[in-house]
């Protein structure tokens, strides 16, 4: 049975805590008093523009309680990876905010016509030039590493926006090859914040709106989960704990 209160509530962002530049109803009032009543709450996102300390001021702005230190994103993951893997020429497809994390944080972007690996994220600038580079790295012989496959994302006024899956599905088709996956549903970044935390999955509850990614994270890890429907799923699925929103972890 599952338990009614957890150390850790790690908590996705688009559809669970805000679409676009709109707070979800109850979401701040809900992780205020989760806060208040000495839980921790964590964020983690897929999208690889996401940098900590913008997101940080963004919930801020909305009334949520949150500190830099507080996101888990792919694109700090993605520059962990690339660092320790120790890449010599890091080829980016994703926004400039991606590139900024990576760069910050000492990765080696490309600079000349090499690349030992190619990292894909979403790109709003995506060209078939962007493309033919890319994929011609992979080819010949560059590690393809995406953040994730997300189809899409939602937004302001219940709308879905094309998300890095879309990206990644061309890169992956044009390449030929097989790629490591960062995101989730994969654990690295509830891997991540265990550590920093030093609270494990027995004791943590992830919420998250979107099934096969912030859920499936969460089963794989062996946490708690909570399926809310005010993003991307807005059916209840079978065998999961599902909510309308974010007032049943109170």
């Amino acid at each position: 049975m599952e338990k009614t209160a957890y150390r850790l509530y790690v908590l996705d962002l688009d559809g669970t805590v805000y679409r676009g530049s709109e707070v979800i109803p109850f979401a701040a009032e809900v992780i205020n008093q989760l806060v208040d009543r000495g839980s921790l709450v964590r964020y983690f996102t897929n999208n690889s523009a996401a940098r900590p300390k913008v997101v940080a001021e963004k919930l801020v702005e909305m009334g949520v309680p949150c500190e830099p230190s507080w996101v888990y994103g792919t694109g700090p993951l993605a520059a962990r990876v690339c660092l320790s893997k120790g890449y010599k020429s890091v080829y980016v497809v994703g926004e400039l905010e991606f590139k900024e994390t990576l760069q910050d944080a000492g990765v080696p972007l490309n600079a000349v016509d090499e690349a030992d690996c190619v990292v894909v994220g979403v790109c709003r600038t995506f060209t078939y030039q962007i493309l033919d580079r890319a994929s011609a790295f992979v080819r010949g012989g560059a590690e393809l590493v995406v953040t994730n496959r997300d189809a899409t994302y939602p937004i302001e006024g219940g709308r879905e926006q094309p998300g890095a899956g879309s990206i990644v599905a061309a890169v992956e088709m044009a390449s030929g090859v097989s790629v490591t996956e960062l995101g989730k549903p994969q654990t690295g970044l509830l891997d991540w914040i265990f550590a920093d935390t030093g609270v494990g999955p027995a004791e943590t509850l992830v919420v998250g709106d979107r099934y096969e990614t912030d859920i499936q994270c969460g089963l794989n890890a062996g946490c708690d989960v909570r399926l809310v429907l005010t993003g991307v799923t807005e059916h209840a699925v079978e065998g999961v704990p599902s909510v309308a929103d974010l007032c049943s972890l109170l």
